[in-house]
């Protein structure tokens, strides 16, 4: 147990939102910075309904660098960062380059500037297999080879990891860790918070639920002609509860000293790969729902299949994900039947 202000950064979106309350769980203080562009002021409430605490909360946009610094100036004692603050769309990116760059890059080198005028900190990146590209072999380890990025997004998680590698060798008491995250889906299972994406999902999970609420009429299923067992691509999904508690464990390690380098990197997911078709048949499964989807083409700068050997963060961060795919889509399911009541109330 801690009693350790931890700051963190887009707090109140999907994975920042369920990482909160996995470290208030675990007796942490957290502050949240959020600046709203991508998340709802709803989700606090949220989080103080599953933890009876509510956190501390700052609207700021950390491209203001001013503002980055005046906060920092604020709150003097914190020496610990999980930073999820981004912009995280592989289309928009590819539409609006500069947008990424300075909402990815900027921000991140706002809050070192910071950190390194103190003794000592640490800093959790929320980074993405997506560095990976298509990997020569799987399941992924973290040795693979980090290839050209396939988008701007993808682009800003690889200049972000420089970034630390170049910060942590020129810092020997700045410690990070980049988390390589896999596909993070499902919800807190009491459906106080979730995945609420603005506008039309980019990612599979909310457009199968809002598909299956009737929001959208049908599932769009990009490519069924991949070299993979029924044409469909494969991805390593991830419930955010898992992934939410691998964050409080690198923090711990970093905290207590474990690290064996001050710059390190884990793959974040189960290990495991399914396919888009066999995330539908478990949808289905679960929900009791038949779900309307048709075949369309590939999308670009998609992959064939990409799934993580865990083995690192199993043996030195002491995690597992340990909840399964049906798990995952059952709350997904949940949080959107939620959502759809709380919209016909407000209307």
């Amino acid at each position: 147990m801690s009693s350790k202000r931890v700051l963190v950064t887009g707090g109140l979106g999907f994975i920042g939102s369920h990482t909160v309350v996995a470290l208030q769980q675990e007796g942490y203080e957290v502050v949240i910075i959020d600046n709203l562009s991508n998340s709802s002021l709803d989700v606090l409430g949220g989080i103080t309904q599953i933890t009876g605490k509510t956190p501390e909360f700052e609207n700021l946009d950390l491209r203001d660098k001013a503002a980055v610094k005046d906060f920092f100036e604020t709150y003097p004692d914190i020496e610990d960062v999980i930073h999820f603050a981004a912009s995280k769309a592989v289309g928009e990116s590819v539409i609006n380059p500069l947008l990424y760059y300075e909402n990815n890059i900027s921000t991140l080198v706002y809050l070192l500037h910071e950190l390194n005028k103190k003794a000592s900190s640490r800093f959790i990146f929320s980074s993405s297999c997506t560095v990976y590209g298509q990997a020569d072999e799987l399941p992924i380890t973290e040795n693979a080879p980090v290839k050209k990025a396939e988008s701007p997004y993808g682009n800003t998680k690889q200049i972000g990891e420089e970034i630390l590698q170049d910060t942590c060798k020129t810092n020997g008491e700045f410690k990070a860790i980049a988390l390589r995250y896999f596909n993070p889906i499902g919800a807190h299972p009491t459906a106080e918070i979730g995945e609420l994406p603005i506008g039309t999902p980019q990612n599979l999970i909310p457009f199968i639920t809002q598909t299956a609420i009737g929001k959208r009429d049908e599932l769009s299923v990009f490519g069924n002609d991949y070299p993979t067992e029924d044409g469909t691509a494969i991805r390593d999904y991830i419930h955010v509860m898992d992934l939410a508690e691998a964050h409080v464990k690198a923090l711990e390690r970093l905290i207590s000293g474990k690290e064996k380098t001050n710059y390190e990197v884990f793959n974040l997911g189960t290990g495991r790969g399914n396919s888009v078709l066999e995330v539908i048949r478990s949808f289905e499964k679960v929900s009791e729902q038949k779900l309307p989807y048709k075949i369309v083409g590939r999308r670009e700068g998609d992959i064939t299949a990409a799934y993580a050997d865990t083995t690192k963060a199993n043996e030195e961060l002491g995690w597992k994900a340990n909840r399964s795919l049906d798990e995952a889509l059952k709350s997904a399911w949940k949080w959107q039947k939620v959502v759809k009541q709380k919209e016909e109330e407000e209307n």
